[in-house]
């Protein structure tokens, strides 16, 4: 476990080249209305679970049946895509285009989803150490996996070379130099959870955690919650110690590419941070935290028997949260209330 103070708070961005995150909820909000499987996903309170103090979960496994947050990504994108060529799309409304992205999991189940809806072809790029019930899932939601690379990294840049060759629509939930304009929309479809899961709170949160592989879901967050409740909550994001980008970037004050062991956090082990998410956590995070793969596992079972099962990846911002250390750490105490996100449903 490492712990590292955001001294700054920057209020100017590392990278020039890239916006903050939207802070636009009004578009989703508007957006998700006009889809029948959208609906608000609940919020879990439970008391006497962590060392000091309440805890708020913001429960994303069953979001619009496709089992994460990322079902407000990919998809929310793809929408606002048909909805820029007319105010009623349909089943055809993108016939002829191809969205192609790299996925370890739940952006590709959603960027499938998405095109699926409206007539898109969706090619995911998975690499050879991607499980192939994985591969299944991706074909029952109408997308074509192409395996590629050893790994996530050697997969993104097969799709980014594919979208080239064949003018197909790059979605990644990242972003880096001149490729921001998608991640951006992205991005701003996460506000969603925040938004409900901050209406849904009785008050303030004093705590939250985030976790954070690329940093989308982080970034997000962080900044819709310091719009709407200002410097009230201490806000730390948690990675894998095996991925520490975000840390590493914000402690050099520019995107740093780390190297690792793989997680078992693994749709957090991303090596390389989102630029657009790395200009909003400077901003608006106070804390970087690392926690080793057996400090997220040894919280699954509690977890599990306190109904919040999930993957290590999906429950590390709670896993934080139950760490006796960081509780200390972060002065939380019994008055202290700990908003987390549980980010996709058990495998």
């Amino acid at each position: 476990m490492r712990l590292v103070k955001n001294a700054e708070r920057r209020t100017n961005k590392v990278i020039n080249g890239a916006p903050f995150p939207s802070t636009d909820v009004n578009k989703v909000s508007s957006l998700l209305k006009k889809c029948p499987i959208a609906s608000e996903t609940p919020l879990l309170e439970l008391s006497d679970f962590l060392p000091q103090g309440n805890l708020w979960v913001k429960d994303e496994r069953e979001r619009m049946g496709l089992g994460s947050f990322k079902a407000l990504g990919a998809a929310y994108v793809i929408a606002s895509d048909a909805q820029s060529l007319t105010e009623t799309p349909c089943s055809t409304t993108l016939e002829g285009k191809t969205y192609v992205t790299a996925s370890a999991g739940n952006h590709g189940l959603s960027l499938a989803a998405g095109a699926k809806i409206f007539g898109a072809k969706a090619i995911v790029f998975i690499s050879e150490t991607v499980p192939e019930t994985f591969s299944d899932r991706l074909r029952e939601k109408g997308a074509i996996p192409v395996r590629k690379g050893s790994d996530y990294a050697a997969s993104m840049s097969a799709a980014l070379e594919a979208a080239k060759e064949n003018d197909w629509i790059l979605l990644s939930d990242s972003s880096w130099e001149n490729y921001t304009e998608k991640p951006l929309k992205l991005m701003e479809g996460y506000l969603q959870m925040a938004e409900e899961a901050m209406k849904q709170c009785e008050s303030k949160a004093t705590h939250v955690f985030l976790q954070a592989g690329v940093g989308g879901l982080a970034g997000a967050v962080a900044a819709h919650i310091r719009k709407i409740w200002g410097d009230t909550p201490t806000i730390t994001v948690v990675e894998p110690s095996a991925a520490p980008a975000l840390q590493a970037s914000i402690e050099l004050g520019k995107p740093v590419l780390t190297e690792g062991p793989d997680s078992v956090m693994g749709r957090l082990d991303c090596k390389e941070p989102s630029f657009i998410a790395l200009n909003g956590l400077a901003r608006d995070a106070d804390f970087f935290l690392t926690l080793d793969d057996d400090e997220v596992t040894i919280c699954l079972e509690k977890m599990s028997n306190a109904n919040l099962a999930t993957t290590a990846s999906g429950g590390a911002g709670v896993a934080a949260a139950m760490n006796n250390q960081v509780a200390k750490l972060l002065k939380m105490n019994s008055d202290s209330k700990t908003l987390c996100f549980l980010s996709e449903v058990a495998e």
